[in-house]
This record gives structure tokens, sequence and C-alpha cells, in this order.
């Protein structure tokens, strides 16, 4: 998103269960796109994140005490998570954020 918003749009990723790094299959997938992920840092999604939101994207909340579907408008794209996924399944999932996240950034602007 923040690669085709363009500064249109202020955007952050959290997670509610982050892990400690970013997965390097998606680094690698991402790469492939022209897009460097491997300085990520995987955060939690705060309270206060979930405030300043216009909306949260979900990419399949699996823990629904944790989910924030309840704080902002939500919309859950029901994703797999690609840790532990071959580069060809990971790809397809990034295949898939990129169509949404263009549907999504037609919509906001």
């Amino acid at each position: 998103m923040k690669r085709l918003a363009n500064g249109v749009v202020a955007v952050d990723s959290a997670g509610t269960v982050p892990s400690d790094a970013v997965n390097p299959v998606v680094v690698d997938a991402m790469r492939e796109k022209g897009i460097d992920v491997s300085e990520g840092k995987p955060k939690l999604l705060t309270q206060d994140m979930a405030d300043a939101a216009d909306r949260i994207i979900t990419m399949g909340c699996s823990i629904e005490e944790a989910c924030p579907a309840t704080f902002v408008p939500t919309e859950d794209w029901g994703l797999e998570d690609p840790a532990g996924k071959a580069i060809e399944e990971v790809r397809a999932i990034r295949d898939e954020v990129q169509v949404r996240v263009k549907r999504l950034l037609a919509e906001l602007v």
C-alpha cells in the first residue's frame, strides 16, 4: 500500500501476534516485485494505533479476542499466513494482497 499510495494515504503495519522477524520467504517474494521489506520489524497492533486508524485491514484474524474488528471499520481479507509456506504459495498470497490493495486504494482516493 505504501508504494502504490505514493503518500496519498498514511499506512502502518502491525499484527495481533507479530513474529520476531519478517518471514524470509516473504522478503524474497516481495523483492521479486521490487519491494524490499528485509529491514522491516514486525510490531504489535496497539489500541492507540487502532484508535488512530480510519480503517483496519486484517489478513485473517485468527485470534478473535485480539482481533481489532470491534475498534474501527474493519475488513478481514481472510488470507493465509505465509509462515511455513513455499515461495510459490507466498507469491500467490502476495499477488492477492496486491489486487486487494489496489481495490482499497481506489476506494479511499
